[in-house]
């Protein structure tokens, strides 16, 4: 089973039909996605499912519905145990990007990362996972596909939010102000904190 988000909203991706409580089954193969898309946002849907027998090309046939942008992001680490947060859109987040051509993921990953936020000396500890959400860009929705990495850094200059991104705010935050700037986060940053 995969969750994408379409705000907090999850559309799932499963083989299994169960009874309509407060979500909406369709065939994957049919949905019209922009139609599904603005139900779960003008309406009280908690989700929708989209459903398709093959477990295996559940995944592979729903990204086929809308275009595919590629990111790499970060979930870094200081050496006091600090996670690097950045704040976009009066929300809290995870630094992110677009790939650019001929770059690896885990090469847009720590770019990414760097340029937002002006952390620098990262080391890739693990991937950790992919997370799928829509957004709407000039008319048209797109699915964006995050590959996620947990990062260590000793870094210990100052932060420098890339405000052209629209980013106003840069910090480590410890274990409680995490979950502090959570409640006020989005529900794929979630997941992966």
């Amino acid at each position: 089973m995969h969750r994408v988000f379409v705000g907090d909203k999850p559309i799932v991706l499963t083989t299994s039909i169960e009874e309509e409580i407060n979500f909406k089954n369709y065939l994957l193969s049919t949905v019209n996605m922009p139609k599904v898309i603005r139900r779960l946002n003008n309406t009280s849907l908690a989700e929708v499912r989209l459903i398709h027998k093959n477990e295996d090309k559940l995944l592979k046939k729903f990204l086929k519905k809308l275009p595919n942008v590629i990111a790499g992001g970060g979930k870094v680490y200081n050496a006091e145990g600090k996670i690097l947060f950045i704040y976009r859109n009066d929300k809290w987040d995870l630094p992110k990007g677009k790939a650019e051509k001929k770059e690896s993921i885990e090469e847009t990953a720590i770019r990414e990362v760097t340029e937002e936020t002006g952390v620098s000396g990262l080391k890739i500890t693990k991937p950790l996972d992919v997370t799928y959400h829509i957004f709407k860009r000039n008319g048209r929705y797109k699915i964006k596909i995050t590959y996620w990495f947990e990062m260590k850094t000793k870094f210990s200059g100052t932060l420098t939010a890339q405000e052209n991104e629209g980013i106003t705010k840069v910090a480590w935050l410890n274990h409680e102000e995490a979950n502090e700037a959570l409640k006020n986060s989005y529900a794929n940053i979630k997941l992966l904190v």
